[in-house]
């Protein structure tokens, strides 16, 4: 399928009403993060059900949507490269991975990070040096370290967490509300597997990290310790 064809299934499937109120979910007003993106209003499951018909489409394709204005069409491009990383050789899954972090100016919101970072970034780095995550983390760019910490969740699926935690010790003290929700959540997911580990790292970092950071990395704890560590008290 071609890039004018997707792109007109797009049109097809656009609904202005919802495309108003994701333009406010997704913070889209001057000075916010999302700020100039425009959206079509399509759902993830249509866009999830759109990127099966196209399977099939050429990474050079898929990289003409990643490069788009649309948000849709931004996320219906990962969902591409994603399904085309997953069935390609080593070198379709090198070119993809080099391509993403090229082009991560165009993944500039949270839900694509969350939906690709793992799957392309996480899974292509597993069995190598991790090194680049590292200099992700240190960029200034609010996507990259993002990029960086939820990269991380493939590793966690793995029971290998020294880069999630060493990641989120980097990203501890950011100033940004979605930095401080992707770390407590890989924190949380590292709890969910090894509750001693999650905990040996909030005990040294709990009384100073983020309120928000917090509250995300203890949400499944039991009441009673949860209530512990929100006072300070562990």
């Amino acid at each position: 399928m071609t890039v004018p064809e997707i792109q007109r299934k797009l049109r097809k499937l656009a609904n202005k009403e919802k495309a108003r109120l994701l333009q406010g979910f997704f913070k889209t007003g001057p000075g916010q993060y999302g700020e100039g993106d425009v959206f079509l209003g399509i759902t993830v499951p249509l866009l999830r059900k759109l990127a099966k018909e196209c399977r099939g489409t050429s990474v050079a394709d898929s990289l003409t949507l990643l490069r788009s204005e649309v948000h849709e069409q931004r996320l219906l491009a990962l969902f591409l490269l994603i399904h085309a990383y997953a069935q390609g050789d080593d070198a379709v899954k090198k070119r993809i991975y080099g391509e993403y972090l090229k082009n991560t100016r165009s993944i500039n919101n949270w839900d694509l990070v969350d939906l690709s970072a793992p799957n392309i970034v996480g899974d292509h780095l597993l069995d190598r040096n991790r090194k680049p995550l590292y200099a992700l983390a240190r960029s200034r760019d609010l996507w990259k370290k993002r990029i960086a910490i939820l990269a991380t969740f493939r590793f966690i699926k793995q029971d290998d967490f020294a880069d999630s935690l060493a990641i989120a010790g980097m990203l501890i003290k950011d100033e940004h509300d979605l930095i401080h929700k992707a770390v407590g959540w890989m924190l949380r997911e590292v709890g969910k597997r090894d509750m001693q580990t999650e905990e040996g790292f909030l005990k040294n970092h709990y009384r100073t990290m983020p309120r928000t950071m917090l509250r995300y990395a203890i949400e499944r704890f039991p009441e009673a310790k949860r209530q512990r560590y929100l006072k300070g008290k562990v």
